[in-house]
């Protein structure tokens, strides 16, 4: 697929007609040649949003509604194009990507409904005859930063509630997507909504530091939201703050899921499965610990590693569950995690095998905090169990992490279960559910090392607006 830059509506070649490739992980074929967007390209998109601030932010609600309506229809009838791009492009298995396109297109209704409830209040004021209103006003230009591992998910989260609210905005697609997320620009071009609102460019891997540079800088932007690892985040948040520019973050994690004595281990271990495995653990939210009280420890791990042993994984361009990782070094790294592991101590329960960029569903148990499994997120198929002897050590070891983004606790006791909820250092918890869960309408975020601001319904207006304080006053008497 060869993708251009898409500014002001009209598909445009990179200053200098520079190109770059994306490969398949698997096959190693050239899946996408893109444009590879300058820091004067950057710039351009910059002002093309900026352009069409005024005219976007004064188009009535239920306008901005429809045409959001109109995109995720018109994402929904493309779902078949987003799987073949991010098969290709990341090595996705196709259920994850139409899940991808299913979610993503929710996230523009939610988005939609949303368009009606950036409301305000009326505060009670001491100065006689005034009527003091708080009052939301969309910010202006938003930046959103994607990541590749969800791809169609979270570049749309990137930008619908910021249209919602009335802004414009710039998409930065991953290096590893470009095709996959530059369709969604296709999208809203297709929908009808003008040109500027929606812009997106992609980059070359060594470019991206200064184009993200560019696009925080710009004295246009008012908004940036990142999605990706906690190192790079740290440079965005480190960078918007030297431009005092309000930054929403959704970093890495390392989802602990604790399983008490009580717990019905099967419902654990289904829902240790799905949330550990699902897109071969590349999500943020993925299980990354498993904390089992030692009491029903061997009996968990039994049950689990003989689930994971019947995983297939292989090319996801087949019937398989565990498809590829994003690159071969990505498997690479994942394998060296299991090593290390296993060279202290640790016990492989199942998988460890690796071909390429494919790797098998892998159980690790007897995990302990001298091995990097412990505290390293790896971001792919091979998990930890740590096992513990009581409810409290549980806890202390799922707070024993830079990272707090999602977390799961199992146990038929629901109000010991809410109390240890309640105790873990997390944006997100399920009792009796996986890590891995989002709907558009929750707010959908982390603490710690995994970021701060919350994507998803009424919490996002916060983060992509400004509260304006406004007083409409009568004659006054003035000490002078």
């Amino acid at each position: 697929m060869n993708v251009q830059l898409l500014i002001d509506n009209a598909d445009c070649d990179a200053a200098g007609r520079r190109r770059f490739e994306r490969r398949n992980p698997v096959t190693g074929e050239v899946a996408t040649s893109a444009a590879a967007a300058s820091v004067a390209d950057a710039n351009m998109a910059v002002e093309a949003a900026a352009r069409a601030f005024p005219a976007w932010s004064a188009v009535a609600p239920t306008a901005r509604r429809m045409l959001l309506l109109k995109a995720a229809d018109a994402m929904q009838a493309r779902s078949d194009a987003f799987a073949a791009l991010m098969t290709a492009e990341t090595g996705a298995t196709a259920p994850w990507a139409h899940f991808n396109v299913m979610l993503a297109a929710n996230m523009l209704r939610e988005a939609a409904a949303m368009t009606t409830q950036v409301s305000g209040e009326v505060i009670p004021s001491d100065k006689p005859g005034t009527l003091a209103l708080a009052v939301r006003k969309p910010a202006g230009v938003c930046v959103g930063i994607a990541p590749w591992n969800a791809p169609v998910i979270l570049a749309t989260r990137a930008i619908a509630m910021p249209l919602a609210c009335g802004n414009t905005v710039v998409l930065k697609t991953s290096e590893m997507c470009p095709g996959t997320q530059s369709l969604i620009g296709e999208v809203f071009r297709e929908a009808g909504f003008a040109a500027g609102v929606v812009n997106v460019i992609s980059n070359q891997p060594q470019d991206a530091a200064a184009v993200v540079e560019a696009l925080i800088a710009h004295p246009a932007t008012r908004r940036i939201n990142f999605t990706g690892s906690t190192r790079v985040g740290r440079i965005i948040a480190e960078t918007a703050g030297r431009h005092l520019k309000p930054v929403l973050l959704e970093l890495g994690g390392k989802a602990p899921l604790i399983v008490l004595e009580d717990a019905d281990l099967d419902q654990a271990v289904d829902a240790a499965i799905f949330g550990a495995f699902a897109n071969q653990g590349q999500i943020c939210m993925s299980t990354e610990r498993i904390i089992v009280v030692e009491s029903v420890a061997d009996a968990f791990v039994a049950k689990f590693a003989a689930r994971a042993k019947k995983l297939p994984s292989g090319d996801p361009r087949g019937h398989v569950v565990l498809g590829s990782l994003v690159t071969v070094e990505a498997a690479e790294k994942v394998e060296a995690l299991v090593a290390d592991a296993r060279s202290k101590g640790a016990v492989v329960a199942a998988g460890g095998g690796r071909n390429g960029s494919i790797m098998e569903a892998t159980v690790v148990d007897r995990v302990t905090e001298t091995m990097r499994i412990y505290r390293e997120e790896s971001f792919g198929p091979a998990k930890s169990v740590i096992r513990v002897k009581d409810a409290d050590e549980a806890v202390r070891v799922a707070n024993d992490t830079e990272y707090g983004l999602s977390a799961a606790v199992f146990s038929r006791d629901i109000n010991r279960a809410l109390d240890i909820a309640g105790r873990i250092e997390t944006g997100i918890c399920h009792i009796n559910g996986p890590t891995v869960h989002d709907e558009a309408q929750m707010p959908f975020g982390g603490v710690k090392g995994s970021g701060y601001g919350r994507f998803g319904g009424k919490a996002a207006i916060a983060e992509f607006t400004d509260l304006r304080w406004i007083t409409i006053e009568g004659p006054q008497h003035y000490p002078f």
